[in-house]
C-alpha cells in the first residue's frame, strides 16, 4: 500500500466505507415495501408514489458515471463525507416529508448523495488491500451489496408494520453518522488522489449524461405502465434519451478533458467485464422481481414468506463468498466467473420448471443455488475487470462499472415484467384455443367438477354454471400466467449461457498480482509496466 499514507488499519478501513454503502442499498429495497404506506399517507396514488423510486434512481444513475471526476474536484475523502452527510440529511427531510412533491425532491437529493457511495467504497478497498487481495477485498464488499438488498425487504415490511414508514428514512441516521466519523478518523487520500486535479468542467458532456441517463431510467421504469410506444411521453423521452447519449458518445471520444472517460474501454478486461456485468445484472435483478410475484400471485404465499424464499440467496453468496475470495489468489479468475455463470444458469434453469404444485423447498433451492453463482461471479468478475486499471482512473472505472450493473438491472426488471404480461396473452390464448367442450381436458375437467359439487348433478353441462365457469377461466389465466413466468426464466438461463464466450476474452491477472512477492519498485502486486 502507499507509504505516504498514514498506516491504517485495512479492517477499520472497510467498516468505515461498508457502513454507508450497506446503509445506501438497504434503504432503496426498504423503501420499496414502503411505497403503497406513503402512498396511503401522503394521499396519493400509487402511480404518483412511483415517482418516490424513480426520482431517486435518476439522480443515482447521472451521478455514479461522474464519480470519478467529482472525486477529483473535491478530493476522494472529502467528497465521500459529503455524499455520506448527503444521504443522511435528505433521509431525515424524506422522513418528515409533508407531501409527496417535497418527499419526491428530497429523494433527488438523496440520490445524488447515495449513488456515489458504492463507487467511491469500491475504489478505497481496492487500494486499501494489496492488489493480490483484491479477491478477498472484493468479497467482502460483496458481502454488503449482495446480501442488503435481501435484509431490506424484511426490515422494511417489519419497519412499516411496527413503527411507520417514516422509520424507513430515519434509521439512516445513526448509520450514516458512524460512517461518517470513522471516515473522517480512518480514510486518508493517497498522494496521487491529492495531487489530482479534475480539470475543466465539460459542460456539454455532462448535460447529455443528465437528459440522457435521466429520460433512459424514466422510459425504463414507467414504460410497462404506460404501454411503452403506444404512449406519447415515452416515445419522446425514448428519442430524447437515445439522441442524448449518442451524443455523449460522440463528445466523449472527442474531448480532451471528459466528464465520462470513454477510452477505459480500450482495455479488454475492463470492455468485457462491462458487458458480462450488465447482462448479469439484467438476469440478477430480473429474477429477484420474479420469484416473489410468482410466489404471491399464484403460489398463494404471503409477502414475509415470498421474502424468506428470496432470503436464502443470499445465504448462499455470503456462504461461498469469503471462499472465492480466497480462490482469487489461487486460480485463474476466468475459471469463477465462468463456473458462477454456469451456476446461476442451472439457477435460473430450475426457475424455469417451477409449477404451480412446487412447495416451498422447490422455492428456496434454486435461489440458494443462484446465491452461489451470484457470489462466484461478482467477486472474480470485479477483480478481472479492475485488474488492469491504473490506481488515477480507477474512481472513473468502478462509477461506469456500477452504473453498467444498474442499468443492467433497470433493462431487466422492465424487459421481464413486459414479457411475463406478453406471454401471459400467448399462452392464455393458446390454452384458450383448446379448451373447448369437445376437448378432452375440458370433459375430465367437467366430469371432475361434478363429484366436486353433487349439488350441480352428475350431467350437468358448463352453460349451467356461471361460477363453474368463471372458475375455470381464472385456471386457464393462472396457468399461463405460470408458464409466461417459465418463458421469462428460460430466456435469463440462456443470456447466462450466451456470456460465456465474453469471459474468454478476458486476460488472466498477471502473474505478479497473483504472487504473494513484492514486485519491484512498486507496491505489493503491483502490474509491471508491458504484462
Amino acid at each position: 500500500m502507499n507509504e505516504e499514507r498514514p498506516a491504517v488499519n485495512k479492517w477499520l478501513v472497510t467498516i468505515a466505507v461498508m457502513a454507508g454503502t450497506f446503509m445506501e442499498i438497504i434503504d432503496t429495497t426498504v423503501v420499496n415495501v414502503a411505497l403503497p404506506h406513503m402512498a396511503g399517507s401522503l394521499s396519493a396514488g400509487v402511480d404518483e408514489a412511483t415517482w418516490v423510486l424513480t426520482s431517486y434512481l435518476v439522480s443515482n444513475a447521472i451521478v455514479l458515471p461522474i464519480t470519478g471526476w467529482l472525486a477529483a474536484l473535491f478530493g476522494r475523502k472529502r467528497f465521500l463525507m459529503l455524499c455520506l452527510g448527503l444521504f443522511t440529511f435528505s433521509s431525515m427531510l424524506c422522513g418528515s416529508a409533508p407531501n409527496l412533491g417535497l418527499l419526491i425532491v428530497f429523494r433527488i437529493f438523496q440520490g445524488l448523495g447515495g449513488g456515489a457511495l458504492q463507487p467511491i467504497s469500491q475504489a478505497i478497498l481496492l487500494e486499501s488491500f494489496p492488489v493480490r487481495e483484491r479477491g478477498m477485498a472484493m468479497a467482502i464488499w460483496g458481502i454488503g451489496v449482495v446480501f442488503a438488498p435481501i435484509i431490506g425487504p424484511l426490515l422494511g415490511g417489519w419497519i412499516t408494520d411496527t413503527l411507520s414508514w417514516r422509520w424507513a428514512f430515519y434509521i439512516n441516521l445513526p448509520v450514516g453518522l458512524l460512517s461518517l466519523v470513522m471516515t473522517a478518523v480512518f480514510i486518508f487520500d493517497p498522494k496521487y488522489i491529492r495531487e489530482q486535479r479534475a480539470g475543466k468542467i465539460d459542460y456539454v458532456g455532462l448535460g447529455f449524461l443528465c437528459v440522457g441517463l435521466g429520460a433512459l431510467q424514466v422510459v425504463l421504469d414507467k414504460g410497462e405502465r404506460e404501454g411503452w410506444f403506444e404512449s406519447a411521453f415515452i416515445v419522446r423521452l425514448a428519442v430524447i434519451s437515445a439522441v442524448s447519449l449518442i451524443l455523449l458518445l460522440y463528445w466523449e471520444l472527442k474531448v480532451k478533458e471528459p466528464v465520462v472517460d470513454l477510452r477505459l474501454f480500450k482495455e479488454r478486461n475492463y470492455a468485457a467485464g462491462t458487458a458480462i456485468m450488465f447482462f448479469f445484472g439484467f438476469v440478477l435483478y430480473g429474477s429477484i422481481v420474479l420469484l416473489p410475484l410468482y410466489l404471491q400471485t399464484l403460489m398463494g404465499y404471503d409477502a414475509t414468506l415470498a421474502g424468506w424464499a428470496l432470503a436464502y440467496g443470499g445465504v448462499g453468496s455470503l456462504m461461498i463468498l469469503p471462499i472465492v475470495g480466497r480462490l482469487t489468489q489461487l486460480i485463474d479468475g476466468r475459471w469463477l466467473v465462468g463456473a458462477g455463470l454456469l451456476i446461476n444458469a442451472v439457477a435460473v434453469y430450475l426457475m424455469s420448471m417451477y409449477n404451480t404444485q412446487i412447495d416451498f423447498a422447490h422455492a428456496w433451492w434454486p435461489r440458494f443455488i443462484q446465491g452461489f453463482g451470484l457470489g462466484t461471479t461478482f467477486v472474480s468478475l470485479t477483480t478481472l475487470t479492475v485488474s488492469r486499471i491504473s490506481q488515477e482512473k480507477m474512481g472513473n472505472a468502478t462509477g461506469i462499472f456500477n452504473l453498467m450493473r444498474n442499468l443492467g438491472g433497470s433493462f431487466g426488471i422492465a424487459t421481464a415484467t413486459t414479457l411475463l404480461s406478453q406471454r401471459s396473452q400467448f399462452h392464455q390464448t393458446h390454452l384458450v384455443e383448446h379448451l373447448t367442450p369437445f376437448s378432452l381436458p375440458f370433459t375430465a375437467w367437467q366430469q371432475r367438477l361434478g363429484h366436486l359439487f353433487p349439488q350441480l348433478g352428475p350431467d350437468w353441462q358448463w352453460w349451467q354454471s356461471k361460477e363453474a365457469m368463471a372458475f375455470l377461466y381464472r385456471e386457464v389465466q393462472r396457468q399461463a400466467q405460470m408458464l409466461a413466468f417459465c418463458d421469462v426464466y428460460f430466456l435469463f438461463t440462456l443470456i447466462c449461457l450466451l456470456l460465456l464466450p465474453l469471459v474468454l476474452l478476458m486476460r488472466p491477472l498477471p502473474k505478479a498480482v497473483r504472487a504473494p512477492q513484492t514486485a519491484a519498485g512498486g507496491e505489493p502486486g503491483a502490474v509491471p509496466a508491458g504484462e
